[in-house]
């Protein structure tokens, strides 16, 4: 018969016997059960949502061509963030060590759309909400990705806007904004969205 643990021999027999205080056994008990909370707490925190779509930025790259501008070793793959910053590290943990044809990935804050000619995909904060006709119109049909999750981001001329469906992230595509800007979206891109706007 295997023998009991230690916990079990604490709260049985010569313990039991020995009248000992409530106090102690209750402390016997919950140092017994301490494991069982650490194990619990320990079980890995489900991303948020900012860690989601620093991952779907950190591969939409991977499914948009960019006809005419360069894309290999010797440039960096810029993912910009314009406005508030809702990311913090996720970003520049999503895009760490990662690379698209050679040319490494890296987050950079921007200021203004005038300091966007270096980017591929530009992440529009919430924050500039009121401006984002103005910002859209100084990219004009700059190649870059415009992306955020803006309400009616992709009916204003955005190109890929962040939803909620549930409690999921998902995103929606703005494919005349794109094509505007000379960007070629992959097929399997498309799929995965929920919903495409393909006029203007």
């Amino acid at each position: 018969m295997k023998e009991p643990g230690t916990c079990a021999k604490l709260t049985s027999g010569k313990f039991r016997r020995a009248r000992a205080s409530r106090f102690i056994l209750a402390t016997v008990i919950a140092v017994c059960a301490f494991p069982m909370v650490i194990e619990l707490y320990a079980q890995p925190p489900k991303p948020t949502e900012y860690e989601v779509e620093a991952a779907y930025l950190s591969n939409f790259g991977r499914f948009v061509e960019w006809p005419g501008r360069a894309n290999g070793a010797g440039e960096t793959f810029n993912i910009c963030v314009l406005g508030q910053d809702p990311f913090g590290l996720a970003l520049d943990g999503a895009l760490k060590g990662e690379s698209i044809n050679g040319a490494p990935m890296a987050p950079k804050r921007i200021a203004g759309p005038d300091e966007a000619s270096s980017c591929r995909i530009l992440f529009i904060s919430t924050s500039k909400d009121n401006q984002l006709d103005s910002i859209l119109r100084a990219l004009g049909t700059s190649r870059i990705l415009t992306v955020s999750d803006m309400a009616a981001f992709t009916d204003r001329g955005g190109m890929i806007q962040f939803v909620l469906d549930g409690n999921r992230v998902r995103f929606q595509i703005n494919i005349a904004a794109a094509q505007r800007a000379r960007l070629s979206l992959s097929s399997q891109l498309l799929k995965l969205a929920l919903n495409i706007r393909r006029s203007p």
